[in-house]
């Protein structure tokens, strides 16, 4: 069971690391504009049919959904909206290797140790070999993720100005640094928003949903909360930019092919939380290690992607060792903590 969740983590993983790729394809937009549209995908449109075909009684669920679990799921993902609106800025000017293990980082730590603290489990873990061993699968990350970016730190100092501008059009070490540190916070609430949702997806669970799509009905719910922030921010750039024109005209670009790419990026980021879902509920006892998990995977598939894409072309070979390195670091990390849940589920 263990093992699935962790199979479904790397799943969701992969779709959050790889979603910005499909941005790399719209031309003549504004970074507000596609980020708008592929939001509404993601946020909107995507967890409302994915609910519809996965929870038999969904109508049922969401009128007696309790309204204070509605409220702080919305509240959370909400704040979550602001991380991943930021999230998006860090990815802009770090590009797409550095931006995520900056900001994952800080959500892993954040998102998978506040959680118990706040549950009151947390002396529970230091008491248990299980709950030692998540804990050192969470130390694991954070080891790896600091190699992560100290490799990045490297790339920056090697790489000619040039050449940065080159491989990332907008890139700002300094201002991406701060703008990834202020989104991995945020970006933890999808947590703290999960959490929150609980009764609804025991509600969901009980009218006849499949436990493993039990969770589906909160994103509903989380992700208008991530929607509105973004939708009040995108729409204020594009008024303050003039950038609504966006919207109806590509330049030379085709139009269509913008919205395409635009909702294929939405559907893919939508896609990381359908398997995060899922994956938390096979992982047992210490659910909340799930969030150190996902956020290992996705910042592995991220930096694959960035060495695909010639991110790290033109810094030296140690260098590429490091990224190398704090990979199979990550790797580790997750292969920790999924034993940590297995050896709780055994009762150890």
């Amino acid at each position: 069971m263990v093992a699935l969740g962790v199979i479904l983590h790397a799943l969701g993983g992969f779709a959050a690391g790889s979603f910005y790729i499909p941005f790399k394809k719209v031309r003549n937009w504004a970074w507000e504009s596609y980020w708008l549209v592929g939001g509404v995908f993601s946020w909107i449109v995507m967890p409302w049919v994915v609910a519809v075909a996965t929870v038999p009684e969904l109508k049922s669920v969401l009128s007696k959904a309790p309204a204070d679990s509605i409220m702080w799921s919305y509240l959370f993902g909400l704040l979550w909206g602001v991380g991943g609106l930021t999230f998006g800025l860090s990815v802009r000017y770090l590009g797409m290797s550095l931006g995520y293990a900056i900001a994952l980082g800080f959500c892993a730590v954040f998102g998978t140790i506040i959680p118990p603290i706040y549950g009151r489990i947390f002396g529970e873990l230091v008491t248990s070999a299980s709950g030692l061993t998540t804990l050192g699968g969470v130390l694991i990350c954070v080891a790896g993720i600091t190699v992560c970016g100290w490799a990045g730190i490297a790339k920056e100092k090697e790489l000619s100005a040039e050449r940065k501008k080159e491989v990332i059009a907008e890139f700002n070490f300094v201002k991406g640094l701060w703008i990834a540190m202020f989104a991995g916070v945020m970006s933890a609430c999808m947590a703290f928003a999960i959490a929150a949702g609980e009764p609804i997806a025991t509600l969901a669970e009980k009218s006849g949903t499949a436990t493993l799509w039990k969770n589906t009905p909160v994103f509903i719910f989380i992700l208008a909360g991530g929607f509105t922030t973004n939708f009040v921010w995108c729409v204020f750039l594009n008024l303050k930019n003039q950038t609504h024109k966006d919207y109806r005209a590509a330049g030379n670009a085709s139009l269509l092919g913008n919205y395409v790419f635009s909702a294929l990026a939405g559907t893919t980021w939508y896609l990381q939380f359908m398997f995060y879902g899922m994956g938390t509920t096979k992982m047992g006892k210490y659910g909340f290690s799930s969030w150190t998990i996902h956020m290992a995977f996705i910042i592995v598939f991220s930096n694959i992607w960035g060495l695909i894409f010639h991110e790290w072309k033109g810094s030296s070979r140690n260098t590429h060792r490091l990224i190398l390195l704090g990979i199979l670091v990550l790797i580790l990390s997750t292969l920790v903590v999924g034993l940590g849940n297995y050896l709780a589920s055994s009762g150890r």
